[in-house]
C-alpha cells in the first residue's frame, strides 16, 4: 500500500531515513563516489526540505520512498528509494506509477541519478524516461537527467 508520510513528524522522517541510508550506500557502492548528499541527511535535514513524500508499505513495514516537488506542470522527484531487502520487488515502479496516476494534471516528470547507476539508468529508460544531458558534478560524479512527458 501507498500513503503519504508527514516527513515533520520525527518518527516518519526517521523511517524515511532508514530506508534512504541503506540504499543510498548501494548507490554510492555502484558508482564509486560516497559523498553523496542524501547520505548525510538527518531527520531534521528531512524535515525541512520540501519536498513530498509517500511510503510504500508491505505489511505496515516501510519498504520504499519517493518524494517530489512540483512546480508549473513539472513534478521533479528527489528521491525514489528502496530498502535494499526489498530490491527486485518491483516498489520503484508501483511508487513511479503512483506518482504518474496522481499527477495527471502535470505535463512532465524529470530525475536524476549518477550516471554510473546502471540498475537507476535502466530503470528510467525501461519506464518512458528520456535521457536529457549529463552533468559532472565533481571529477567523481555526473549526474544524468532523464525526462517523461505524461
Amino acid at each position: 500500500m501507498i500513503k503519504k508520510i508527514d516527513i515533520t513528524n520525527p518518527k516518519f522522517a526517521k523511517e524515511v531515513l532508514n530506508i534512504q541510508i541503506p540504499s543510498y550506500k548501494v548507490e554510492a557502492e555502484l558508482i564509486d563516489f560516497y559523498e553523496l548528499p542524501p547520505l548525510k541527511d538527518t531527520v531534521e535535514t528531512l524535515q525541512h526540505c520540501e519536498e513530498t513524500f509517500f511510503g510504500f508499505y508491505l505489511n505496515e513495514e516501510l519498504c520504499g520512498v519517493i518524494s517530489i516537488k512540483t512546480e508549473n506542470d513539472i513534478v521533479k522527484i528527489h528521491r525514489l528509494i528502496v530498502h535494499p531487502n526489498h530490491f527486485r520487488k518491483g516498489i520503484a515502479k508501483k511508487l513511479l506509477d503512483f506518482i504518474e496516476s496522481n499527477y495527471k494534471s502535470f505535463e512532465t516528470i524529470i530525475v536524476s541519478t549518477g550516471s554510473q547507476n546502471t540498475p537507476a539508468v535502466t530503470f528510467y529508460l525501461k519506464n518512458g524516461f528520456s535521457k536529457k544531458e549529463e552533468t559532472r558534478v565533481t571529477e567523481h560524479l555526473s549526474l544524468t537527467s532523464f525526462k517523461k512527458e505524461i
